[in-house]
């Protein structure tokens, strides 16, 4: 500093014209230096980073200045390259261990902290990074990505679709450029987890919620089966998926949705509703076809015969297709089939593809709905059993079903008793159904269609 400073004192120039400016600035120059040289070496942290300035090029190491004391190393090995670095190049470094007052210093490492550093602000703000596939292993891919890390890409995150054949595509790849999104970190076994496929299924996502902004109800699209479940088919639209239940399907019941679609198969749709936050789309099939409900015959009023074809059989009844109105269905209860109280199944009175006539108990148009019954083109017998079953009066018949609470007797069709366990427990007889039995009428309720029975022996 001295030597700076004498330089200005022996100038040959007046006091006039001296530049009292460029020696005030040499000066703080000069205090700045020497405050970084009184810096004890002890201040450095080890595995700290720094940046510093090459200012020599050995056969085996680099002299690099940190604006501290010493002047750190560097290993030349560290440089694949040498013709890449030159004095004066400003470099990022670690300090790797101070031994007996020499900085040791790493730029291959300082470098790969700074990648990892910037992983993990890509990972936070799931940012797009760019990376090179280098190798493959057990299960998936090695990748090199921010220039110095080698993360793992599981098979499983290439592609949202299935990857058949891993060699092709791996040869297609290999040792070029990919986007990537990280999918985990684990600081302390330093692993990185990438996925290409994150990208593809944002990038599908976005476009789902473009083409869903721009739905109408009642647009109609052309859509391809893609799959098809026991509650429906989902179609695409073109990247997106849509699902036709069943009840959209046809007018018509149908027992499964393959009974009248394909995979693959090109089928019109129209636009049901919409869910732009959970990206459903609800689809209809039958609404572009005629609705067979408008056709009925509008002279049909309740009271009215009709005749059907059962199509399909519930434990509470059956569903009637009306004749010569495919699609048009009427309910026919377990209750309306036979005037037996007796407990039973539509199954044991009629089979699928059976043709039934019945009356027409309730028709709701609007809401498209039928109900049926077949006992009423018959007698009641209750209307005329009082003088048959009198109290007293003994009858053979036959046990239909038995109960924790009394056994059902079959005294003829339409007419049914019960005979209760309290009139039962005298006897040592086992009853089964199907047995034929004697019973004597204890009770009768007309009006509530009831007979009380006690067993004859």
């Amino acid at each position: 500093m001295f030597e700076k400073t004498n330089q200005f004192i022996n100038a040959n120039v007046s006091t006039d014209i001296f530049n009292w400016n460029a020696y005030e600035d040499h000066q703080k120059e000069d205090h700045i230096k020497d405050f970084y040289k009184e810096v004890s070496i002890n201040t450095i942290n080890q595995y700290e980073i720094l940046r510093g300035v090459i200012t020599k090029i050995l056969d085996k190491e680099i002299i690099v200045d940190i604006h501290f004391k010493y002047e750190g190393i560097i290993s030349i090995n560290e440089f694949r390259n040498k013709k890449n670095i030159k004095v004066g190049d400003t470099i990022d470094v670690m300090v790797e261990k101070i031994y007996k007052g020499q900085l040791l210093l790493s730029n291959r490492k300082a470098k790969i902290r700074r990648s990892w550093e910037r992983a993990k602000e890509a990972y936070k703000n799931r940012e797009i990074i760019t990376g090179k596939v280098i190798g493959r292993t057990k299960g998936g891919m090695i990748v090199r990505i921010l220039e110095h890390i080698e993360a793992f890409m599981p098979g499983s995150q290439i592609d949202p679709k299935p990857l058949y054949n891993f060699d092709n595509f791996y040869s297609e790849v290999y040792n070029k450029y990919m986007e990537f999104k990280i999918l985990k970190i684990n600081n302390e076994y330093k692993n990185i987890v990438v996925s290409h496929k994150a990208l593809i299924e944002d990038e599908i996502e976005k476009q789902k919620k473009k083409f869903i902004s721009e739905l109408q109800p009642g647009q109609i699209i052309i859509a391809k089966v893609k799959n098809i479940t026991s509650y429906g088919a989902f179609c695409d639209l073109g990247g997106i998926d849509g699902l036709v239940h069943n009840s959209d399907i046809s007018w018509k019941r149908i027992n499964h949705p393959s009974d009248v679609l394909k995979i693959n198969e090109k089928v019109k749709v129209v636009i049901l509703d919409f869910n732009e936050d959970k990206n459903r789309i609800q689809l209809g099939i039958k609404h572009l076809l005629p609705n067979p409900w408008i056709s009925l015959d509008k002279n049909l009023k309740i009271g009215n015969k009709i005749k059907g074809k059962v199509i399909a059989i519930t434990e509470y009844g059956a569903f009637v297709e009306i004749e010569n109105h495919p699609g048009v269905e009427a309910l026919l209860h377990v209750s309306e089939i036979s005037w037996s109280n007796q407990l039973r199944l539509a199954k044991d009175f009629i089979k699928i593809d059976d043709v039934v006539e019945g009356v027409i108990l309730t028709l709701d148009r609007k809401e498209k709905k039928m109900s049926l019954g077949v006992k009423e083109l018959t007698k009641n017998p209750w209307l005329e059993i009082q003088e048959k079953y009198k109290k007293g009066s003994i009858h053979t018949g036959t046990i239909r079903h038995v109960t924790e609470y009394g056994v059902f007797v079959e005294l003829e069709e339409g007419i049914d008793g019960m005979i209760h366990n309290s009139d039962l427990s005298y006897t040592n007889f086992k009853l089964g159904v199907g047995d034929i039995i004697e019973t004597i009428v204890l009770e009768m309720d007309v009006e509530h269609q009831r007979i009380h029975l006690g067993l004859r022996i």
